[in-house]
């Protein structure tokens, strides 16, 4: 029955396979486990039946890969030829091929098996099957990911300090760990390209773990038990993961245990997003939950592997997942079988054991035997579906592959690390299509060999019996290491084992390395580095401080590329494939160990370390890999160090010994002291040292910061800070440091700090210090701190709220604002400062916190009227007032008398008595605003020697600016602080005001004392200051243009006060109206409201205007004016206040839009040129409009109408000319002029044309060739002049030109043709032919073709027409015809005058000479005739047409002189008939020039530019040069400035910039041409001309010839191509220039000779050159080596030496010519024996 019952189930199978997904040749879902094993028994039955008839055979198709026999049908016993099922899975019936996975069939949408093999921080590497590597990015992990990653880019977009939250970052370590088996989805597969051009591109396959994607073929059926998920953690729980399984039924979840997790793994440790590769276990009762296991222990157990024993499709068979395979052929290149008996498989030479391992298949693996195996590969494309699969027991154990080594179990790359050499490698297998197999000495691993890494170049195929059979032994390197193969990649090429370096990883962090030079990196700073070459494919950077240990001005100079340098490995990041050195030759040199990690630094060691940052307390020191170390300000050097800036500087390299090392906090204290140096004696000698111990020291060394010394008698190093040198104030310190010598003893110092630890002593010499520790009342710890006890100290800090004074012993006190006077805490910093010596009272302490607070003796002023201020029994000397006797009597608020001895802008210098000084600052004058009569001069009522009532105040500190009121006496002479208020002239008592006094809102009158960019700093009283930004100084901006002259220092303000902050010592005034002066806010900037605003920043395309502290807005280049043509940013600096308008806000972005426009902010009634646009609505088709192009694309222009209002300009509608560089011609904020062609609001979207025939109506599109029609009459001119006949350009066309030959110029034959016409002329003639395939003209001139009347005429009318001459338009030398003028009473300029007058007119008026440059327009290159064709000397060689008989006409307009224009109306009256003639325009320049009219020459040039038809480039031109002349000879920077830029718009860029550096170096402003030729090699720096004219500049004119010689190396940069004709120009130069050097460019010479020695014309040009230096030895021996030249021709050697013969007979005498004839004799006979052969 077993047969029978398989027929029968076989029609319903097939076709529940065409329903369903199933296999391919039926399914399993409807036969019962019975039918199974029946069929089981049948197929095994049938194998060994053709086993024992016939066996196996197989063969190899094309590529190598191994395919099964096609297998004889077996008949039924019953002989009707039914096959049986067994038979039919045993056999493949189709040829099913053995592939292994590569990269042509691993395709986009390939499943693959996947071995984590390394973790970056963006992706993580797979080891996939043959030697294949997979990359994951971290957005194809999981969902859960990819929104965490979306989170913090988000986060970090919003952030406004831009700081990373590290917590927030994901760690992929984290998340995987090396050796985890995942499966993997194929996403895409590419090659990226090498750094070298000749490499193969580097394929790169890109893969997801997305559990939708990686369980894409997997559908709800197929979750079966023992299959295999990719799973990611949905959220963790308490007893287990929740997993999401991304399968289409998004109802079905995955439960994976805790205990399931395995590999030790906490729950609580696993994070959110993590993906898993899990076996199904189990499935819930509604088969929703699907029960999971990632514990390969339990799942992956080799002893009891678990495999899929029963599947609904062949969907469930996915990589990973463990399957029973059915033997069906067994080859030497691996294993083809079939899983249940329906799907193909195959195990190639890798994964079946048969390559690596050596197995031999056909003894370990029969025929019909069942074996497990694990899929790993799946085959999309294949036909009928197959999967590849893995016999390898670390791929079924899902375990990495261990290497066996004396009996343990270790990790490969632990043993053999990768780029090892091993010098003995044993063929195991050859492999003749693919590679050999070789074995590495240790068991469990073996090693591959590509076929195209056996040897240096190309292997077609491997012999098994030649050098490389089985047994043969050689040497190689491992290159890789596949960890899912268990294989290592191998080289025997002797390039790779030679090659030092294969991996980053190979350099070790202090190495020493050869390389070269790759090149130089530039950033925004200069040189920021050197690339340098280490290996093939390895470069590390060399960061610009570890160039060298000094600063290089010129790296680039001493770094060439291709250069060998040694360099050492400062660190390496192999995950970023970067690799950091150093030159400096302090640290390469260096034999010290260096310091790599800190786990191996001590205590006591030495190393080199460059300075990387530096600090007020230190400098942080880099040492190798991530080591740094802190080096204390302390431990710098010997000597006190108060600003290691002025001492040290970043990239320094400094000796350190190590003081203290934590490895485990990392952290690293150096010092620059030797301690070798400190011997045992020193050290018991500090510790013997007490604190207050009275000592005297030798001085060794002064420094600005202090002075170093050595204790007498224990030879410790000390410091004496100049701050410590005295009591008084830092002028007596210094005083006292330069009486102070080298070599001098000190006597009665005061130990007043002991650092043991960094063996630091400091000393004092300040009197009240020494004096209390010869008390012994200094205190010297905290022991010595006794509450009411009286002590001395210095100031050590100031702070906002307290004082920090400090003590012996480093002891330190707080003494608190509260306890200082009230006077004190008005002044800043309380009146003290560092250093300064004080007396305080101790009134309290803590034991427990050792601290202790302070206060000053009698804090609590006295202000009795009565107090002196000082105490002296000086007698006043002539006092102004009279009771006034000793200076004593002047006490707090004395009302006396003051004789004025100087009136200043803020105050009045007044005398109380000749020995007696005072002062009357500007806010103690005026008590009322109405007593100020002039408010910009408050003091100028006041003369000298005017005595004038005053209240004493108190006494003046100068160095605060402030007055004392209390009982303060500091230098020798006192200057009191005095009032003459009205109000203050009674014996009431006066409250000083103070800042504590001052409220918001409240008037005063200010007095301006200090203007600042930004504000103005006034007083309110001397106590009182205050601020006033710039912008609140008044409500008429106009004022504030000039702060300084309309608010000098002294004038008088009113004021408000808007804040008041005591703590910080602020007060913010404002002098604007109570409206006006409120802080303008976002939402108060309404649109029309104008305001004033300070320009903070100033740009080529717009203004950034503050108008408050908190709100600013930019002024584009179409809100500047009305009238764009003046809109220029150039014109405003920063600072400046200007007036605006808010004309748009952007509420939701808070950005405003503002405008200086005057119709906007002064005037709205103001003219407006170019209207304000704000939106497309007011935008129509044809308007016309102007703007400033924004952008400059690809496909045209973009140009900005008004604030964000974009027009767009094709390319096809820029002009109607053709621009073969388009881009060049526009730049950014151009101004531009265009009509509207479409405006569609709806889309934003305006298109605009430029065209000069859409602008003007009255526009004549240019002629074009299939225009022209024979028998046209038409106007051109005269483009080139040949023998045979002249070319002629059509006038207005697109370059349209013809051939007039010289038999159709004239009625006679015109034997000279080049003396009748010249370039330029304009004429007319007659088309006489057309040929359009060739596009090419035939025109004729003679008169009867362009007046048939003509050739008709009398010979009466035409006796002297001689025939010889065509037809000349108006304008030309001959014959002006205008007779629309003389029909309206005009006159012909021709009658008018002759040639000859005109000639005279040219001579009398002379052209303008500026500099040597000729304004008759001589530098156009067709000019020189035409100037040569006007003058008498040439005007007999032409033949004259005689004019015809004219009636007689009536001369309206009067003759002009005979002698040429004399007059502007004379110029005005020819300019009416000759309006295009640039030589006519330039003798008028000339003429106002003559006149001294400056300005109006200039406006007759700007007429020429705009008059002279457009089409006429070379006249617009020459009037363009003839006005830059005028510019740079009477002009301004700026003027010269604006003429060029306008001369570049409408003119050739590059010849307008060659011409104006030409004119710059005939005015001798070499300075400004440097500058000019400096921006022609950045902007036309492909033509080899501006090199060479820059060069020749600055050898000749400018005398620079090193500048000179710099720009050869950057020409031949940028045009290689250029490099034989460029450096043979620059090696001219340095012979013909004076300050060139003959001797270099005989170098320059040398170096081209000796790779072109046969060009004969290089030669020629050397000696040229020698020649022109007039040394006759140097000049034989060119001519000898050159003839010694191997290879030279006998033409060019018989030419050469009939050039030296010459030479000789001219220079030599009769020996040397003698010898030369001989040579050539020689070389005579050689050729005559050549000739003979």
């Amino acid at each position: 029955m077993a047969p029978v019952v398989p027929a029968k189930r076989s029609r319903p199978m097939s076709k529940l396979a065409e329903e369903e997904a199933a296999f391919p040749r039926g399914g399993a879902s409807t036969l019962t486990p019975l039918e199974h094993k029946q069929i089981a028994i049948e197929a095994t039955r049938d194998v060994l039946f053709e086993q024992s008839h016939g066996g196996k055979s197989s063969k190899q198709d094309a590529d190598g890969e191994e395919e099964s026999r096609p297998r004889k049908k077996l008949k039924s016993k019953d002989g009707k030829g039914k096959k049986k099922k067994g038979s039919e899975v045993a056999a493949p019936e189709e040829h099913i091929k053995i592939e292994g996975l590569n990269y042509k069939r691993i395709v986009p949408g390939s499943m693959v098996l996947g071995l984590v093999s390394q973790i970056n921080h963006h992706d993580i590497a797979l080891s996939l099957p043959n030697n294949l590597t997979g990359y994951v990015p971290i957005t194809s992990i999981s969902d859960k990911i990819t929104e965490k990653i979306e989170a913090i880019a988000e986060a970090e977009a919003k952030s406004e300090d831009g700081e990373d939250e590290d917590g927030n970052d994901i760690e992929l370590d984290k998340l995987f760990k090396i050796g985890q088996y995942l499966r993997a989805f194929v996403v895409s597969t590419s090659d990226e390209p090498t750094a070298g051009s000749s490499d193969k591109p580097k394929r790169r396959i890109e893969l997801s773990l997305r559990p939708q994607q990686a369980n894409h073929a997997i559908k709800a059926q197929n979750v079966i038990v023992h299959n295999t998920l990719m799973a990611s953690v949905a959220s963790v729980e308490d007893h287990g993961l929740v997993m999401d399984l991304g399968l289409l039924d998004q109802d079905m979840k995955g439960f994976m245990s805790s205990k399931e997790i395995g590999n030790g793994v906490k729950v609580s440790d696993v994070q959110e997003g993590a993906v898993y590769l899990c076996t199904v276990t189990g499935l819930s009762s509604n088969g929703k939950i699907v029960k999971l296991s990632a514990d390969i222990a339990k799942t992956a157990n080799l002893k009891k592997l678990n495999y899929i024993s029963d599947a609904p499709t062949i969907d469930a068979f996915q990589p990973g997942t463990a399957v029973e395979i059915l033997v069906a052929d067994i080859s030497p290149r691996g294993i083809i079988g079939k899983v249940m008996g329906m799907l193909d498989v195959t195990a190639d030479l890798m994964h079946s054991g048969a390559g690596a391992r050596g197995k031999d298949m056909e003894k370990k693996y029969k025929i019909g035997s069942k074996i497990k195996a694990r899929v790993i590969c799946t085959f999309p494309t294949s036909d009928p579906p197959k999967i590849g699969v893995s016999l390898l027991d670390h791929v079924l154990s899902f375990s990495p592959q261990l290497a066996k080594v004396h009996d343990k179990l270790k990790d490969p790359l632990d043993v053999l690390p990768l780029s090892t050499i091993i010098e003995e490698l044993t063929v195991q297998k050859v492999e003749p299509e693919v590679g050999l197999f070789v074995g590495l000495g240790i068991k469990g691993v073996a090693g591959f060999v590509h076929i195209s890494r056996v040897k240096d170049g190309k292997i077609e195929s491997l012999s098994t019996t030649g050098t490389y059979k089985v047994g043969s032994t050689h040497r190689g390197r491992l290159i890789g290491y596949n960890s899912l193969d268990g294989v290592y990649l191998v080289s025997l090429e002797e390039s790779v084992l030679e090659q030092p370096y294969l991996r980053i990883e190979d350099l070790k962090v202090g190495e020493i390395a050869k390389g070269k030079i790759e090149k130089i990196v530039v950033n925004a700073k200069g040189v920021g580095g050197v690339l340098v070459n280490l290996a093939e494919g390895i470069s590390g950077l060399v960061p610009e401080m570890h160039l060298a240990d000094v600063q290089l001005l010129h790296p680039e100079k001493l770094f060439k590329p291709g250069k060998t340098v040694t360099v050492r490995v400062l660190s390496t990041d192999p995950s970023k494939r970067q690799i950091r050195l150093t030159l400096k030759k302090s640290l390469v040199n260096s034999e010290a160990a260096p310091f790599i990690s800190y786990d191996d630094i001590k205590v006591g060691m030495q190393s080199p370390g460059a300075i990387i940052n530096l600090l007020q307390v230190g400098a942080v020191v880099q040492f190798y890999g991530h080591v740094r170390g802190f080096l204390p300000v302390g431990e710098m050097s010997e000597a006190y160090i108060q600003d290691p800036s002025q001492h040290f500087k970043i990239g320094q390299v400094v000796n350190v010994h190590v003081l203290k090392v934590d490895a485990e906090a990392k952290k690293l204290v150096v010092t620059c002291k030797d301690p070798a140096a400190f011997g045992i004696v020193h050290q018991k000698a500090l510790k013997d040292l007490k604190v207050g111990e009275i000592v005297s020291a030798n001085v060794t060394e002064k420094t600005t910061e202090g002075i170093s010394v050595t204790l007498e008698g224990s030879g410790l190093a000390s410091t004496l800070p100049v701050a410590q040198l005295t009591d008084k104030s830092d002028s007596r310190n210094q005083s006292a440091w330069k009486k102070i010598r080298v070599g001098q003893v000190l006597t009665d110092l005061a130990v007043l700090e002991k650092q043991e630890q960094n063996r630091l002593v400091i000393l004092t010499n300040k009197p009240s210090l020494v004096k209390a520790a010869k008390d012994r009342t200094l205190l010297r710890s905290f022991e010595d701190v006794k509450g009411g006890k009286q002590v001395h100290g210095f100031v050590r800090d100031i702070t906002l709220t307290a004082v920090f004074v400090q003590f012996g012993g480093g002891l330190t006190g707080l003494l608190p604002k509260t306890k200082l006077s009230e006077a004190a805490k008005s002044i800043p910093d309380f009146g003290l400062k560092k250093g300064q010596s004080i007396e305080l009272k101790i009134i309290s302490s803590d034991q427990s916190t050792k601290r202790f607070v302070l206060a000053m003796e009698g804090a609590e002023p006295t202000e009795k009227a009565d107090t002196p201020l000082t105490y002296s029994n000086e007698a006043a000397v002539e006092p102004i007032d009279e009771e006034i006797t000793f200076v004593d009597d002047l006490t707090l608020g004395k009302l006396t008398k003051a004789k004025v001895v100087s009136v200043k802008d803020t105050q009045i210098n007044v005398k109380l008595a000749n020995n007696i000084q005072g002062r009357i600052d500007v806010s103690q004058l005026f008590d009322t605003w109405e007593e100020i009569k002039n408010r910009k001069r408050p003091l100028q009522k006041f003369t000298r020697d005017q005595i004038i009532p005053v209240r004493v105040l108190g006494i003046h500190d100068a160095r605060n600016h402030r007055f004392l009121p209390i009982s303060h006496r500091s230098g020798k002479t006192l200057v009191y602080e005095l009032s003459a208020k009205t109000s203050d002239q009674t014996h009431a008592k006066q409250e000083p005001l103070t800042l504590a006094k001052v409220k918001i809102g409240s008037s005063h009158i200010a007095f301006v004392n200090n203007i600042g960019d930004r504000s103005v700093w006034v007083n309110l009283s001397p106590n009182v200051r205050g601020r006033i930004a710039t912008l609140d100084l008044s409500d008429d901006v106009s004022l504030l243009q000039d702060v300084g002259g309309n608010f000098p220092v002294g004038s008088a303000i009113k004021v408000r006060v808007t804040n008041v902050d005591v703590a910080s010592n602020r007060l913010d005034l404002s002098a604007r109206s109570t409206q006006a002066s409120e802080v303008l806010t976002f939402e108060k900037a309404t649109r029309g409201k104008i305001v004033p605003g300070k320009i903070t920043r100033v740009s080529e395309r717009q203004l950034m205007v503050q108008l408050s502290p908190n709100l600013s807005g930019p002024v584009s280049l179409t809100d500047l004016s009305d009238d764009f043509s003046t809109a220029d940013t150039s014109k405003y600096t920063k600072n400046d206040v200007v007036r605006v308008c808010v004309v748009d806000q952007d509420v939701p972005n808070k950005r405003l839009r503002l405008s200086t426009r005057r119709s906007r902010v002064l005037d709205s009634s103001a003219k407006v040129e170019d209207p304000e646009i704000s939106s497309i609505s007011q935008i129509k088709p044809n308007d016309v409009v102007r703007g400033f192009v924004n952008n400059i694309a690809e496909k045209g222009l973009y140009v900005n109408l008004g604030g964000n209002v974009r027009a767009f300009v094709g390319v096809a509608n820029l002009s109607d000319a053709f621009i073969k560089d388009w881009k060049s011609y526009f730049q950014v904020d151009q101004l531009v002029k265009g009509k509207i062609l479409a405006a569609n609001e709806a889309n934003n979207f305006i298109q605009m044309s430029l065209k000069e025939s859409v602008l003007d109506r009255n526009f004549t599109p240019p002629v074009m060739f299939e225009s022209i029609k024979e028998g046209d009459i038409i106007e051109g001119k005269i483009r080139k002049v040949e023998d045979f006949g002249v070319f002629i350009v059509i006038s207005n066309s697109k370059n349209v030109s013809g051939l007039c030959h010289q038999s159709e110029m004239a009625e006679k034959r015109v034997h000279e043709v080049k003396k009748l016409y010249e370039e330029g002329d304009l004429v007319k003639a007659k088309v006489l032919k057309i040929d359009k395939e060739m596009k090419r003209l035939s025109f004729g001139m003679k008169a009867s073709y362009i007046d048939p009347g003509e050739g008709n005429e009398s010979e009466e009318e035409s006796d002297d027409e001689d025939g010889t001459e065509g037809v000349k338009l108006a304008g030309s030398d001959d014959e002006v015809e205008d007779s629309e003028d003389e029909e309206q009473g005009g006159m012909d300029l021709d009658d008018a005058e002759s040639d000859d007058d005109m000639s005279d007119a040219e001579e009398n008026v002379p052209g303008l000479d500026a500099g040597g440059f000729d304004w008759t327009a001589s530098m156009l290159n067709q000019d020189d005739k035409a100037i040569a064709a006007s003058s008498d000397d040439e005007a007999p060689s032409k033949p004259k047409k005689k004019r015809k008989k004219a009636e007689v006409t009536e001369d309206r307009t009067g003759d002009l002189d005979v002698n040429g224009p004399q007059s502007v109306s004379d110029f005005e009256r020819l300019l009416l008939g000759q309006p295009d003639s640039a030589d006519l325009w330039i003798r008028y320049i000339a003429f106002q020039l003559q006149l001294g009219e400056v300005e109006k020459a200039r406006t007759v040039a700007e007429r020429a530019i705009k008059t002279i038809n457009i089409r006429d480039d070379s006249a617009k031109k020459a009037v363009w040069i003839a006005l830059l002349n005028l510019e740079v000879e009477y002009g301004s920077e700026d003027t010269v400035q604006e003429a060029f830029t306008k001369a570049c718009q409408y003119s050739d860029n590059q010849e307008m910039h060659e011409n104006i550096a030409s004119i710059y170096i005939r005015s001798g402003k070499y300075s400004q041409a440097n500058d000019l030729f400096q921006t022609l090699v950045k902007k036309f720096s492909k033509d080899p001309r501006v090199w060479e004219n820059y060069a020749s500049f600055l050898f000749t004119s400018y005398s620079r010839p090193d500048d000179a010689r710099l720009l050869l190396p950057r020409a031949l940069q940028i045009l290689p191509e250029q490099t034989l004709p460029l450096t043979i120009k620059f090696a001219a130069m340095e012979f013909k220039s004076r300050s060139g050097s003959p001797e270099r460019g005989r170098t320059m010479f040398e170096g081209v000779l000796s790779q072109w020695p046969k060009r004969i014309d290089l030669w020629n040009q050397l000696v040229d050159l020698e020649v022109g230096q007039k040394d006759a030895e140097i000049v034989r021996a060119t001519f000898e080596r050159a003839l010694k030249v191997k290879g030279l021709k006998d033409r060019n050697a018989q030419a050469f030496l009939g050039r030296w013969l010459k030479w000789e007979e001219e220079h030599g005498d009769n020996k040397l010519l003698a010898k030369v004839q001989a040579i050539k004799e020689e070389w005579d006979n050689k050729e005559k024996a050549r000739k003979g052969k």
